[in-house]
């Protein structure tokens, strides 16, 4: 007997302007059954399963939930008809409370005479935080307390509200640590046993290889293949998501782990948070790696660095300028960049278009004679940025929102390339992009090397700080617990004994 089908999708179409999304996509998930989606940025994955989760309409096609016609109004009809989503970029509201962000939408079935009954919330949103593994999170805190981590696991609470039959997982684990993976996981484990269903979204392809029982390709809005069982391989899924073979090392393949004596930052006795009296040096044409678990103080320092936040004790030094960094325009000014682990909240101005985002952080060096910004220079130095990158566009005036998550990344490294910075802050720089996108990435981040910048790569992937680094300096608790420099010999047990 086959499996019992639970969602079927008949030729959906989804166009953006003359973009088009999504292209007769026919997909059907059983029960029982955890179902991959990949695909490079833009292939259409996000689109797709936003359109299962009611966040945004079909153009044509028809949804079907076990026979039945199913066109969700939005997420919360959607819920309320066994379909959740969990999503890559931050969805919670940080000045309300953790238990109004996991119910929010339902409080209806707390009020009476018109009184919301906030203890019967908090009790109800406290028992599903500990149904999910997640009981250390209390419903009455204030979400802009919690760290980015678990600000997610509430997003996970969330969607669990409803006791879901269907669970997106839409790029989650990317901003998720080793506490928070675990406990979706666990809850795609249960998903499964219990007969339900998970359509699960990744770029990493060996999670996909571990977590679900079939994949499917999409590629420029078009289905390629699903893939079942011992059929689903690494090599397999790059070659058609991409439609050619790729290399397996997307690295440098050196291990001399060379850069100049010359130190271009210094951070002398920081303390900020859970930072204490650090002491850390950047030097001149060095990558130098980052690591820790996600609550260790690492992203953190990334923000003392370039001035975000400022240090209790002790004083970060841009060396080139002789300056102190204690402000972001004062980094800016003396040829820093950053790029940060919230790209849509913090790096790019998501309504703005492409030429406003690129051209934002060179004003004064495009400004002439009186302040006078000329529209013609402007454009060239998008373009040019736009060519360089390899950015996927209409034209330099698109919004950034219509763009895939990869192509949002290249403008946020574009804005600093054209100001042509010397030293990179880079928290999470590959968070949520393709393999093609990473590999691209990779090879940018080696040419800044070899072109004599700097760079702090911040990063919880482990792999691809090995594969970069010429040194890799560990924190824990705030401190550093162990520093490594490059070699073949480095592996990812080696790190992480010293992390956890």
């Amino acid at each position: 007997m086959g499996k019992r089908v639970y969602l079927s999708e008949q030729k959906i179409c989804k166009a953006f302007g003359p973009t088009r999304a999504l292209v007769d996509v026919d997909i059907t998930i059983s029960r029982g059954e955890v179902h991959g989606l990949i695909g490079e940025n833009g292939s259409g994955k996000s689109t797709f399963s936003s359109i299962v989760a009611g966040a945004q309409p079909k153009d044509s096609g028809e949804l079907y939930i076990e026979g039945k016609p199913y066109s969700p109004k939005n997420m919360i009809d959607a819920q309320d008809h066994g379909i959740s989503m969990i999503v890559q970029e931050m969805n919670t509201i940080p000045t309300i409370s953790v238990a109004s962000n996991i119910l929010i939408g339902r409080f209806e079935q707390f009020t009476k005479f018109g009184i919301v009954n906030f203890r019967e919330i908090n009790g109800q949103a406290n028992h599903i935080l500990q149904e999910i593994g997640a009981g250390d999170i209390k419903a009455e805190a204030m979400t802009y307390r919690l760290n980015f981590e678990d600000r997610k696991i509430v997003e996970i609470a969330r969607a669990m509200v409803s006791d879901p039959d269907l669970l997106i997982v839409d790029e989650t684990t990317t901003a998720l640590a080793h506490k928070g993976r675990t406990i979706l996981y666990k809850l795609i484990k249960k998903m499964q046993e219990e007969n339900k269903c998970v359509i699960f979204i990744s770029h990493d392809l060996d999670e996909l290889m571990s977590v679900c029982n079939c994949v499917t390709i999409l590629r420029d809005g078009h289905v390629i293949e699903t893939l079942v069982g011992r059929e689903i391989t690494v090599q397999k899924m790059r070659r058609l998501m991409v439609g050619r073979e790729l290399s397996d090392n997307y690295f440098r393949d050196d291990f001399d782990g060379s850069y100049s004596d010359e130190v271009v930052l210094d951070a002398c006795n920081v303390t900020y948070g859970i930072i204490e009296k650090l002491n850390i040096q950047l030097h001149k044409g060095e990558i130098l790696g980052l690591s820790g678990l996600s609550a260790c103080g690492m992203h953190e320092l990334g923000q003392v660095l370039f001035g975000i936040n400022r240090t209790l004790t002790g004083k970060v030094t841009n060396c080139i300028a002789d300056v102190e960094i204690n402000d972001p325009v004062v980094a800016v000014a003396n040829r820093m960049a950053y790029v940060s682990k919230e790209r849509d909240k913090e790096g790019i101005i998501i309504n703005a278009t492409i030429l406003d985002n690129i051209t934002l952080p060179s004003y004064d060096l495009l400004s002439g004679t009186l302040g006078y910004i000329s529209s013609k220079d402007e454009m060239n130095l998008t373009q040019r940025q736009i060519d360089v990158m390899r950015i996927k566009c209409h034209d330099a005036k698109q919004r950034v929102s219509e763009l895939s998550g990869g192509n949002k990344q290249k403008i946020v490294f574009a804005k600093w390339l054209a100001r042509d910075c010397d030293i990179y802050i880079l928290d999470c720089p590959t968070r949520g992009i393709d393999v093609g996108v990473k590999a691209f990435m990779y090879q940018l981040i080696y040419r800044l090397k070899k072109e004599g910048k700097s760079i702090i790569m911040i990063s919880e992937e482990l792999p691809e700080l090995i594969g970069m680094s010429d040194r890799i300096v560990l924190m824990k608790d705030g401190r550093i617990s162990k520093e490594i420099m490059r070699s073949a010999d480095v592996t990812e047990q080696a790190l992480i004994e010293h992390i956890i």
